[in-house]
């Protein structure tokens, strides 16, 4: 005679841990070195639309303000973007830590040095996440030769600001361009190339 094996029935306390588990695995992808979202999807989503190189863009009229982001910067000194409203705004997260942003981080230099020589109406402005120690931060600016300012964000929470549903840089790197009166005019939630960073800039620079 052969016995059947009741199955298992999992209590309410275990499925809750289950999923709490689930919840936060997912959380942490999002915000993986590299992210959750290659750049290369097509399609739409709510107010933007994103191409096949991965950048999204949204309309002068269906853009989301971004929330000010403030605080003390790798160098120690404090920022506050409320204060940029009226230039063009390019907003970079990144980590010393994270290869992807290392392969970016010359393109950066180079293209925010060129605006500023040419007395463009942009700033350039990190958001640097994850990093132990500001020392780490400090190293990688000076290593690549990033002369812009850089918020020291550790844990993250300078990101939660931005809105559900709106443009957010929920990966490392992300870049967001700010037009001038402060909303999110383009997103991409990859690494960018020297000529990816300047198409994502040159129309928001050139709007009136």
């Amino acid at each position: 005679m052969s016995l059947s094996r009741a199955p298992r029935r999992r209590s309410p306390s275990g499925r809750a841990l289950l999923l709490t588990a689930v919840t936060v695995t997912g959380a942490l992808t999002l915000t993986a070195c590299g992210g959750s979202d290659s750049g290369k999807p097509t399609g739409s989503g709510g107010n933007y639309v994103t191409g096949a190189s991965g950048i999204s863009t949204a309309a002068e009229g269906e853009r989301v303000e971004a929330p000010g982001l403030d605080g003390e910067t790798v160098d120690g000194k404090p920022l506050d973007t409320a204060a940029l409203k009226g230039k063009v705004v390019v907003l970079n997260v990144w980590g010393s830590w994270c290869p992807p942003c290392r392969a970016e981080a010359p393109s950066f230099a180079k293209v925010s040095k060129e605006l500023a020589d040419a007395g463009k109406d942009v700033v350039f402005v990190g958001v640097n996440v994850r990093d132990n120690s500001k020392q780490n931060a400090a190293s990688f600016e000076e290593t690549f030769g990033i002369t812009y300012p850089s918020l020291y964000d550790p844990d993250g929470k300078q990101l939660l600001r931005f809105p559900k549903g709106s443009l957010s840089p929920n990966a490392i790197p992300s870049t967001l361009v700010l037009d001038r009166e402060g909303r999110i005019a383009a997103r991409t939630l990859a690494p960018l190339s020297e000529e990816q960073l300047r198409s994502m800039i040159d129309p928001v620079l050139a709007e009136q």
